[in-house]
């Protein structure tokens, strides 16, 4: 069982954080909190998952052969979690936010501690951005959210595998905050204010890599991925842009970063997702192999209504759907360059600008020099 805590400190007077959720991504969080020295206390639904966290700091189950800090605990018991947490993180499936967060309303009631969204996806029944949901099951002000994204596979970061992510929040104050805590040595974090923009990259990149998966277990080979990733950025740039986010954005870390490592790594389970899908595999068998959660798979309907709503074509994702559907072999996927007509247009590699590899180059100039240039301060994304 937990220890309790009094007040906002943890074990050896560290400051105590909780993590709701004890996947793989959950703990991986758990373990870059507490590596930055934090004591952290995850949440987990199965008791055993908790258990084996909490007396043999190990996850098997999500994380083989990764041993976890001594400074991370585990509980079963909500309040035992949040108790006294000056930061708390959700690492919840999107579509099972909703429910859980009703658990976690009281709890957090007179806190005004930060809370932070790790999940990429969007609630299925409504369309929203998992920090709205956020917003409307917690009653509490859009300045104490925030939001992680970027090229972050679990596993590699659980090994401690150097990367970079984006913490943003409507609140620099907020978004700072969270960055300070959420770095070590190999994880650095960078801020922005533009949430439309980092949730809709981590939400719209996966859509691109079941397109790379599903292209990838049929056996096409990389002309094919490198055409669907860069006509696949700018599907994500005109729909980001289009429901208020800032085209830079999906240019860093939380856009073309996440782009590139999921739809190039056997890790992704988007990716992974897709792969199946390609190889013949039908949407519920492919849902039923998987023992992690691919948001997705559950992104495609609701980013594609969303996507209709405003004007925005997404040719590569509808295609996606209609593999989900079995209404398109996936053998016939194919990078669509813009429109279902022939009319030759211009290669838009930014929202709305026409031309050549400019805008291109500029991105994963950008991503690099994100990677390369963290420092031990928050640094603007």
């Amino acid at each position: 069982m937990t220890p309790r805590s009094d007040g906002r400190r943890g074990e050896a007077g560290l400051p105590r954080i909780a993590v709701i959720g004890s996947g793989s991504w959950g703990t991986t969080f758990g373990k870059v909190l507490a590596d930055g020295g934090a004591h952290v206390v995850m949440w987990a639904r199965r008791a055993e998952v908790a258990q084996e966290i909490q007396e043999g700091h190990r996850n098997s189950e999500y994380l083989p052969g990764v041993n976890l800090p001594r400074t991370m605990s585990a509980t079963a018991h909500l309040s035992e979690a949040l108790d006294g947490a000056s930061q708390v993180y959700l690492a919840i499936s999107s579509q099972a936010l909703r429910q859980n967060l009703k658990a976690v309303r009281p709890l957090v009631a007179r806190s005004e501690a930060p809370i932070v969204s790790l999940m990429k996806g969007v609630e299925k029944r409504t369309g929203l951005r998992m920090s709205q949901v956020i917003e409307q099951e917690l009653h509490c002000d859009p300045a104490r959210i925030a939001v992680a994204s970027g090229p972050n596979l679990a596993l590699e970061i659980a090994r401690e595998q150097p990367t970079a992510a984006v913490i943003s929040s409507t609140s620099r104050a907020t978004a700072d905050a969270v960055a300070r805590r959420a770095r070590n040595t190999y994880f650095r974090t960078f801020v922005n204010t533009d949430v439309i923009g980092t949730e809709f990259g981590g939400v719209l990149k996966n859509l691109i890599a079941v397109a790379i998966g599903i292209v990838d277990g049929v056996g096409y080979g990389e002309n094919t991925k490198a055409s669907i990733i860069t006509r696949g950025l700018v599907e994500m740039t005109d729909f980001a842009v289009a429901y208020g986010a800032q085209p830079e954005t999906l240019q860093g870390l939380a856009g073309l970063g996440d782009l590139i490592a999921t739809c190039q790594s056997p890790l992704s389970r988007n990716n992974t997702a897709g792969r199946l899908l390609g190889q013949g595999y039908s949407f519920q068998d492919v849902v039923k192999q998987m023992n992690q959660t691919a948001e997705g798979l559950a992104s495609v309907a609701p980013v594609l209504q969303l996507a209709r709503e405003a004007g925005v074509q997404m040719p590569i994702v509808e295609q996606v759907k209609m593999v989900l559907d079995g209404t398109m072999n996936p053998r016939d996927i194919a990078p669509h360059l813009t429109t279902d007509d022939d009319k030759p247009t211009g290669e838009r590699t930014q929202h709305g600008q026409n031309g050549g590899g400019g805008a291109l180059r500029r991105s994963l100039q950008r991503a690099f020099d994100q990677l390369r240039n963290g420092r031990g301060r928050a640094a603007g994304d």
